[in-house]
């Protein structure tokens, strides 16, 4: 039987089958080991860098080192924005199950303003994954012991050292030098993202803004060594931040603490010029806003307390604030007048109190007079006109002269154009001609607009800090640089760089000049009340700015106005006249004409002048 079935097998196929099984498990095994082998040459030397780098991330941290952000200080050495040490308390949302139950407890623990709270849940909205949110800064060590002693119930919370940004002036200088904030999402432009690495802040407005590039700085990095738990066992090398450049200003603390105390708590501006080289001496905006609040984060309803105010704190009027610039514009249209031909300093111009075009009953009265009847004398000239602010005198030249050769003087010395200040956000001010009204209104011009220009009402406005350079023309007789704040970048000083130049005669530059120094000297002179104990020689020129429109014929009662309507009071001076040092340019919103204006400008100057004589 057996032998039956061995006789039945088929051995050569039996033997054919075995072989094939043999051979496919042995490609099988060919396959694997190839596939082995080409994992091994992958990692070993195909990809030995990318895992290498890899497997020391496992024990290898890098650390970004924040730069130290450039210190400001005004010309004197005072720094006016340093970086101080900070202890901030920081939330960890990750490693937290009850968000408001944590904040119970931490204002259980230490004080938690509510505005403290809603810049959080702000920042919280905001803030990237796995990234730390700031809760309160700047603990005292109060705060930081009692933080530390109830650790056990706060997870999540951790105590951060850093430098933060400070501003020892506070609302002194805060339109001037701005303000830093923290980084949102649209202050950094995609390209410049890398710039940023390892900063929290950066400058939003004023120098902060305006010199961002130079005062932030560039972070650092270094490597570390860790342990399975992250833990730093030290460092393996690093490569150190390179801190911001520090910026030296002209401008001098104790001269806008002095225009400070001298404007009060009255809207306004006051700007001192160094008339040698346009340095910026003092800026001073009213109303002012606390800088320091800005710095880790306002509360909206502390911000919606400043951006809603009807005084508008947060515009710098300085270089913001546009307004008519009224009979400060007289000195450059009586020297126009002179070197066009159409005047000479004897030219005499009948001064009733008013003044009428032909052909038109409408009276254009002297504002100055408030329609008291009679003119300031029968005849009026150039020189005593500029003293004694003589609407009637400049009608009549404004009517000679026509807008558009007028609109040209004035553009000469830098009104209707930024200055280029070395600050963002300037405004352009508005000295009209026949072809803007057309343009911009779709109006003709009209001769009654062409006098109202002369005197520096209509449709004009300049900034306070346009005036101020317009002066500085005058005080030069022909030229004018253009205002810069900041002196120096790391001890490097910066140039002065000419804004404008007007080629005149000097005979001409001295009629004008002598106006204004008549303006305090004389007896009738619109500034004549800052005279007394004066010990330097002064040329001013005074102003007054209409806020409302009078009617015909009407009298003109401050009283019966509300504050906001009554009007702006200017006065511009350069000091000393034979060698000019400082130009001064003080406005007063609402304050009523000039005699608001030059006590202030009195006080600025006398103690530029007791500091440096």
């Amino acid at each position: 039987m057996a032998r039956q079935l061995s006789e039945m097998r088929n051995w050569q196929q039996e033997t054919s089958l075995t072989h094939n099984r043999v051979m496919v498990i042995g490609t099988l095994m060919l396959i694997v080991l190839i596939a082995l082998l080409y994992r091994y040459f992958s990692l070993q030397v195909i990809h030995h860098e990318k895992y290498r780098v890899q497997s020391e991330s496992n024990r290898i941290g890098f650390r970004l080192i924040t730069p130290t952000r450039g210190v400001i200080e005004d010309r004197l050495g005072n720094l006016v924005a340093v970086n101080e040490p900070s202890f901030t308390l920081t939330v960890s949302p990750e490693g937290i199950e009850d968000l408001d139950r944590t904040l119970e407890t931490v204002g259980q623990i230490i004080d938690l303003s509510g505005s403290e709270l809603e810049v959080f849940r702000t920042a919280l909205k905001r803030r990237r994954p796995l990234s730390d949110v700031p809760l309160k800064y700047r603990l005292d060590d109060k705060e930081r012991a009692v933080l530390a002693v109830n650790k056990h119930r706060l997870p999540g919370l951790k105590i951060k050292s850093a430098l933060s940004r400070y501003y020892p002036y506070g609302d002194l200088l805060g339109h001037v030098v701005g303000y830093v904030g923290r980084i949102g999402v649209d202050d950094i432009a995609p390209d410049d993202e890398g710039d940023y690495r390892g900063l929290t802040h950066i400058g939003k407005i004023g120098l902060e803004a305006q010199y961002e590039s130079v005062l932030k700085g560039r972070a650092g990095r270094s490597r570390v060594e860790t342990d399975a738990r992250g833990a730093e066992l030290g460092v393996i090398d690093r490569e150190l931040a390179l801190p911001g450049e520090r910026l030296e200003l002209h401008l001098d603390v104790g001269l806008q603490a002095v225009a400070a105390k001298a404007l009060g708590d009255r809207r306004g501006a006051v700007v001192a010029l160094d008339a040698t080289n346009g340095g910026v001496l003092a800026a001073l905006s009213n109303p002012r806003y606390e800088p320091n609040k800005f710095v880790n984060g306002i509360s909206n309803t502390d911000y919606s307390l400043l951006r809603d105010s009807r005084d508008a704190p947060l515009i710098n009027r300085v270089i913001q604030g546009q307004y008519p610039p009224a009979s400060t514009i007289k000195p450059m249209l009586g020297l126009a007048g002179l070197n066009l031909g159409l005047i000479d300093a004897n030219t005499e111009v009948k001064d009733p109190g008013f003044y009428t075009l032909a052909g038109d009953d409408r009276r254009y009265r002297d504002w100055i007079l408030r329609v008291r009847g009679t003119g300031h004398a029968p005849t009026m000239k150039l020189q005593e006109s500029i003293a004694q602010s003589c609407d009637v005198y400049f009608y009549d030249l404004a009517n000679r002269m026509g807008i558009d050769p007028m609109a040209e003087a004035l553009k000469s010395f830098g009104l209707g154009a930024k200055t280029g200040i070395d600050l963002p956000s300037e405004k352009a001010g508005l000295i009209p001609s026949s072809d803007w009204k057309r343009e911009a209104l779709g109006e003709s011009w009209y001769g009654g607009e062409t006098l109202i220009v002369g005197i520096g009402q209509g449709y004009s406005l300049s900034t306070p800090m346009q005036l101020a350079a317009a002066t500085t023309v005058v005080a030069n007789r022909g030229v004018a640089y253009r205002p810069r704040v900041v002196r120096a970048v790391n001890n490097e000083p910066i140039a002065p760089e000419i804004l404008t130049e007007v080629d005149a005669p000097d005979g001409h530059w001295q009629t004008v000049i002598d106006g204004m120094v008549d303006t305090v000297d004389h007896v009738r002179g619109t500034a004549h009340g800052m005279k007394r104990g004066l010990s330097y020689s002064v040329a001013s020129k005074t102003g007054t700015s209409q806020v409302v429109e009078i009617a015909q014929d009407a009298v003109y009662n401050e009283e019966e106005l509300s504050e906001y309507q009554r009007n702006h009071g200017w006065f511009t001076a350069f000091a000393p006249v034979e060698n000019p040092k400082i130009v001064v340019v003080v406005l007063v919103e609402n304050g009523g004409g000039g005699s608001a204006a030059f006590p202030v400008a009195r006080q600025v100057m006398d103690y530029w002048f007791a500091q440096n004589e």
